[in-house]
């Protein structure tokens, strides 16, 4: 009897310890560049919630960074091109600045730039969603999947972002261009990001404030509909919820910068597995992070735990 009691005691410490690490390990966030470039990722929190344990990054073409997040975790992923930064950390980028800092540590990107944005459900509990979304409201720099990786029990989650590279269709009067104007170059460069509307014009109508911040006054325009044709499932505008806002609950976010055909599935989930490093100031890290090689042991180190407690 004792010892059906102190089994039974041990097996409730050991479900327990497996609900805390799977907590853990829901909540990350797994950045790859298919970029023939290398980029930046920058990250934000929103209000209320804790910076990332990584804010900026340099993450170079093919490779991949995972970063452990928490559950009610809200906030951006982004990523910078163009970047130059000094043995302090200190530079500029041509797209998506946050400062001009390699760490962002708590200021968001310049416009434009495209985002990922999400908040985290608090609990496992099922219907305690994750919502999630890509979004061009503030311009775009990058093509962006983001997909949902391991959901939890039967949900139903679809990947969101855009492999359109609308750099390449971007009208003139929004276009940011690598040129160097102190030299007389004005637009003889290459077209790096698409401005906004609102952010070309500043006009309350695209920008849905004033008399327009409301979704009944502030409707699709010119503009964001050419975001939204090239990208149906993206944000193109302030009130574009319906087709853009996504909810899930699943165990990781594979959000992938340049995705290609070769690269994913239809569903924008990455078909070949990454060499995953971790996220290291000033520069990517050439070994593999330290969570990649924690999680697949949690199982044996909690069954090892256990098998030690029975044998007192």
């Amino acid at each position: 009897m004792y010892r059906s009691s102190a089994v039974a005691f041990y097996l409730a410490i050991f479900n327990c310890l497996c609900l805390l690490f799977s907590s853990c390990y829901s909540c990350s966030f797994t950045i790859t560049n298919d970029c023939p470039y290398t980029i930046w990722p920058g990250t934000l929190a929103g209000s209320g919630t804790s910076q990332l344990p990584a804010t900026g990054f340099q993450l170079d073409s093919g490779q991949t960074v995972q970063i452990p997040s928490a559950p009610g975790w809200s906030g951006r992923i982004w990523a910078r091109t163009g970047c130059k930064f000094d043995e302090f950390g200190m530079g500029t980028c041509q797209t998506g600045d946050c400062g001009g800092r390699l760490e962002c540590d708590g200021s968001g990107a310049t416009p434009p730039a495209s985002l990922f944005e999400i908040t985290l459900g608090r609990s496992p509990a099922p219907d305690d969603k994750d919502f999630y979304d890509v979004s061009f409201v503030d311009g775009y720099n990058l093509p962006l999947i983001a997909a949902p990786v391991g959901v939890y029990g039967a949900s139903s989650c679809n990947a969101t972002g855009c492999v359109s590279d609308i750099n390449r269709g971007c009208p003139k009067e929004l276009q940011v261009v690598n040129g160097d104007e102190e030299n007389g170059d004005e637009g003889g460069g290459e077209v790096v990001a698409c401005k906004s509307a609102c952010e070309a014009f500043g006009l309350d109508q695209y920008c849905c404030s004033g008399e327009f911040a409301n979704p009944v006054t502030c409707r699709p325009s010119f503009y964001s509909d050419i975001f939204k044709r090239a990208c149906p499932k993206a944000y193109s505008y302030a009130f574009d919820d319906a087709t853009s806002t996504f909810t899930c609950k699943a165990y990781d976010y594979a959000i992938i910068f340049c995705p290609t055909t070769t690269a994913t599935n239809g569903n924008g989930v990455r078909t070949v597995p990454p060499v995953i490093h971790s996220a290291r100031s000033r520069e990517a890290a050439p070994l593999v992070s330290s969570s990649t090689i924690i999680l697949p042991l949690q199982g044996s180190i909690l069954l090892l735990i256990l098998a030690l407690l029975l044998r007192k």
